[in-house]
C-alpha cells in the first residue's frame, strides 16, 4: 500500500484539519464530533441542508459545504456511516429556525443513524425532514443496502436543493424538490481497478488486469457482472443503455449528464466517456442541457467512472444554474 498518510487511524481527523486550514473562509470544522459546516451557519430563517456518509468519497460530502449547497456534512470513518451524535450535533449547529433537510444515501447504516439523529433533533424542537437517494440501477440489493444504492444523484440533489434553500424556499418545498430529483435521476458505474482502504492495507476486491466490474458500488461492492475490458464506446453504451432504459428516458427529454470519476480516472478518459455519452443520447433524441464532468463522488483511488442522467425541468435547471461557492464546486460567484 502506497498512500500519502501518516497513521491509518488518523486519516479522517487529519483530512478535516487540512480542510480547516485550506478553507476557513468558507467552512468551520468540528473535531469532536466530526462535522463540517458553513462558516456563516446558522443562517436565520433559512432551511439548512445536511448530508454525510463514509469518508473516502471526497469531495462528497464535506467538499460541498458552503453557499448554495450544504449547510453541513458529517464524515464517518472510511466507508463507514457517520454516527448519530455527529449528525445531531451538525443538525443543531446549522439549524436557523426554518427546519433541516437530511439528504441520506440508501445505505443501511446511514439510514439508521440519520433516523436516530432526526428523532433526537425533533425532541429538541428542530423540524427535520429526510430524503433518501436510491438512483443506482445496477442492482436491487447489495451488501450495504435494502433496495438500490444512493450514488451520483446525491451530488445533484445537494446542489439543486441547496440552491432552493438559499432562495428561501420552505422545508416542505425543498424536501419535495429533493424527492423529485431522486425520482428523475439514474446512475450506473464501472470499475477498472479496486481500491485500498487505509486501515485494511490491501485491495478491497480482486479484479484481473483485463477485467472490469459493471455496476460497481462506491464501496467496492459487486455489480451486475464482471467481463473483459473493451473500448470506451462499448463500455459507455452498456452503461448508458442501462440508465436510459430504467426510468425510462425518452426522445425529447432534456437532461443533466454527470460523468463522474471514481478517484483514479484522469479527465482525459472522462471526456472520452462524455463524448460517447453525448453521441449515444443524440441517437435517442435526448438533449444534454447541462453537464458535470470530473471526480465528485469517488471511491478512494479506484479507476472507473459512473454516468448519471437527471431529467430536467425548469425549476431544477434554475437551481442548478444558481451560484454555488464550496471547496468542491463553485460557479456564479
Amino acid at each position: 500500500m502506497k498512500k500519502l498518510i501518516n497513521n491509518p487511524e488518523n486519516v479522517v481527523r487529519e483530512e478535516l484539519e487540512g480542510i480547516a486550514a485550506a478553507h476557513s473562509d468558507r467552512v468551520k470544522v468540528s473535531l469532536d464530533p466530526y462535522y463540517v459546516m458553513r462558516a456563516d451557519a446558522p443562517v436565520a430563517g433559512k432551511v439548512a441542508v445536511v448530508s454525510g456518509g463514509g469518508s473516502g468519497h471526497e469531495p462528497m460530502h464535506g467538499g460541498f459545504v458552503g453557499m448554495g449547497m450544504l449547510s453541513a456534512a458529517c464524515p464517518g470513518e472510511v466507508f463507514t456511516s457517520p454516527t448519530p451524535d455527529q449528525i445531531l450535533a451538525a443538525t443543531k449547529a446549522v439549524s436557523g429556525g426554518s427546519g433541516v433537510l437530511h439528504i441520506v444515501k440508501n445505505y443501511t447504516g446511514d439510514i439508521l443513524n440519520f433516523e436516530m439523529a432526526a428523532d433526537l433533533a425533533k425532541e429538541e424542537g428542530i423540524e427535520v425532514e429526510a430524503v433518501i437517494t436510491n438512483d443506482d440501477v445496477a442492482v436491487q440489493d447489495s451488501l450495504y443496502t435494502a433496495g438500490r444504492r444512493g450514488v451520483g444523484v446525491t451530488v445533484l440533489a445537494e446542489k439543486i436543493c441547496g440552491a432552493a434553500a438559499e432562495a428561501g424556499r420552505s422545508l416542505a418545498e425543498v424536501a419535495d424538490l429533493c424527492r423529485r430529483v431522486n425520482q428523475q435521476g439514474r446512475t450506473m458505474g464501472v470499475a477498472l481497478t479496486s481500491c485500498t482502504v487505509p486501515a485494511a492495507g490491501k485491495p478491497t476486491f480482486d479484479l484481473g488486469e483485463d477485467e472490469m466490474e459493471i455496476g460497481i458500488g462506491i464501496h467496492g461492492e459487486p455489480g451486475r457482472e464482471r467481463r473483459k475490458m473493451g473500448p470506451a464506446d462499448e463500455i459507455v453504451e452498456l452503461m448508458a443503455a442501462a440508465v436510459t432504459d430504467d426510468l425510462p428516458f425518452r426522445s425529447g427529454d432534456s437532461v443533466l449528464a454527470f460523468v463522474n470519476g471514481m478517484g483514479g480516472t484522469p479527465l482525459l478518459e472522462l471526456y472520452i466517456v462524455y463524448r460517447a455519452l453525448d453521441r449515444f443520447l443524440k441517437g435517442k433524441g435526448i438533449a444534454i442541457e447541462r453537464n458535470l464532468i470530473g471526480s465528485y463522488i469517488t471511491s478512494l483511488e479506484m479507476a472507473g467512472c459512473s454516468i448519471t442522467l437527471l431529467r430536467l425541468d425548469r425549476e431544477m435547471t434554475q437551481y442548478w444554474d444558481a451560484p454555488v461557492n464550496t471547496p468542491g464546486l463553485r460557479w456564479g460567484v
